[in-house]
């Protein structure tokens, strides 16, 4: 594969390489872009040596010499390519166009921009007009109404994930306006704050008959998110049918998608309308909707193609710190992938995701479907071909890599959504520490459904 307008190549990490001036110009393009390195310009692999060190140089890199702050708004990874080691960086479109190197500030010598394959230097006049369209209302910009903050519990998520934070924390994470104030990121992290995310529950269609109406928050956003989420996987009942031969079990929202559009709300929210997402429950669905509409540089197209801006930079670094969010722009793929476009509506003021209960209809057509056949024809029943592979060749417990390597997949992005989560969300594996969905410790195990499907793959052949 060739160089493009959103991919870059270089051979390796040096010293003289100017990988800030690549990284500036995808922040100001409005898809963003990835820089692969240990790849020559002709597309060859040549691979990197030390991947870990070149992974903390360039996030070194990118971290002190570009403005405004990129952190949130780019991931680094490894990755296998023709049997190498290369290292992938993703940068997402920034909403603080125009972005520069530090060192020459806000000049055709510091701002970049993408102009075909190449990072050009952008106009003087380009830079003016971007700077006097600059979002002013960014909550990390915003001062926070109350200035007497602690964060015990921002520290303990840290702690959980063994990332210690220092005494600078505040100043590393963005917790500060440029005169030292705190600002309303600080805010929404800190232990006591008048933020609170409602769960409505209703017997009825619309929004009549209400019969539970929780609150979460008042703390932390993190800790606020993570009851969210318990709260959904508790109602998230699975609807279950007892055929002859076995007990068919179905969520009544695929699992992987809710949780995705939990996170996705409240990351992407736009706290400075000082409204937090809501989540409302109906005898037929689950409405999710969060302030703000698409960014001004973001068409509908380009957000269901998985162009990623983040709203909150600040917020998505540390959700992405403490193991919440996996990897940049990942989100609305995998709710695409269950639920399509048309779970999505967009406002002047406000986006909304409809997660549609299907479970019992499900149930019941698998309970006819099943009814007169062998147990081994259920195990396969809706399982793709990719989970078919996977569970083909999963023996007792084992790693992602692991996995990969046996399946001969380097791409870690697509073995997740085409083979992983499908199999984990239609009940053919399991995690081995399921609290911990990011542990690096995580491995993965057939369930009972997974080893008929397998028995049943072998008495096929």
């Amino acid at each position: 594969m060739s160089e493009t307008n959103r991919i870059e190549y270089k051979r390796e990490l040096t010293p003289e390489l100017d990988i800030e001036k690549e990284v500036v110009a995808f922040l100001n393009y409005k898809e963003g872009g990835y820089i692969y390195i240990g790849i020559d310009k002709d597309g060859s692999t040549v691979g990197v040596n030390d991947e870990d060190d070149c992974m903390l140089r360039l996030k070194d890199r990118i971290k002190h010499n570009i403005s405004p702050s990129a952190m949130g708004l780019f991931d680094i990874a490894e990755e296998q390519k023709d049997g190498r080691s290369i290292v992938k960086v993703t940068v997402a479109s920034g909403i603080e166009k125009p972005y520069f190197k530090t060192k020459y500030g806000m000049t055709p010598r510091g701002a970049f921009m993408r102009v075909g394959t190449s990072a050009e230097p952008m106009p003087q006049e380009q830079i003016d007009r971007l700077f006097a369209m600059r979002t002013r209302n960014s909550i990390g910009r915003i001062v926070s109404n109350r200035q007497d903050l602690s964060f015990e519990q921002l520290r303990i998520y840290y702690d959980e994930r063994g990332k210690r934070l220092n005494d600078n924390f505040k100043r590393t994470l963005e917790l500060l306006t440029d005169d030292g104030k705190y600002n309303y990121v600080a805010y929404l992290l800190a232990d006591e704050n008048g933020n609170s995310i409602k769960i409505a529950k209703y017997s009825s269609l619309d929004r009549c008959d209400l019969i539970e109406n929780n609150e979460y928050g008042y703390c932390s956003l993190i800790k606020a998110t993570k009851s969210v989420l318990s709260k959904l996987d508790i109602e998230n009942k699975v609807a279950a049918t007892i055929t002859p031969m076995e007990r068919i079990e179905t969520p009544l929202w695929n699992k992987v998608a809710l949780r995705e559009a939990v996170i996705n709300a409240i990351v992407h929210n736009d706290y400075s309308f000082e409204v937090p997402p809501k989540f409302e429950i109906f005898p037929d669905r689950l409405e999710i909707t969060s302030a703000g509409r698409l960014p001004e540089s973001l068409t509908k197209e380009e957000f269901f193609n998985g162009i990623s801006i983040p709203r909150n930079k600040e917020l998505m670094r540390i959700y992405r710190d403490v193991e919440l969010v996996e990897s940049l722009g990942s989100g609305i793929p995998r709710i695409l992938r269950a639920y399509g476009e048309d779970c999505f509506k967009f406002t002047d003021n406000f986006i909304r995701i409809t997660l549609p209960i299907s479970a019992h209809d499900n149930a019941s057509d698998n309970a006819s479907d099943h009814a007169s056949d062998h147990a081994s024809d259920h195990a396969s029943d809706h399982a793709s071909v990719q989970v078919e592979k996977l569970v083909s060749i999963l023996t007792g417990e084992m790693g992602r890599s692991e996995l990969q390597r046996l399946l001969s997949i380097k791409n870690r992005d697509y073995f997740r959504t085409d083979y992983l989560n499908p199999a984990i969300s239609n009940g053919y594996i399991e995690l081995t520490i399921p609290d911990k969905p990011n542990s690096q410790n995580q491995k993965y195990r057939l369930t009972a459904k997974g080893i008929a499907l397998k028995n049943s793959l072998t008495s096929n052949k």
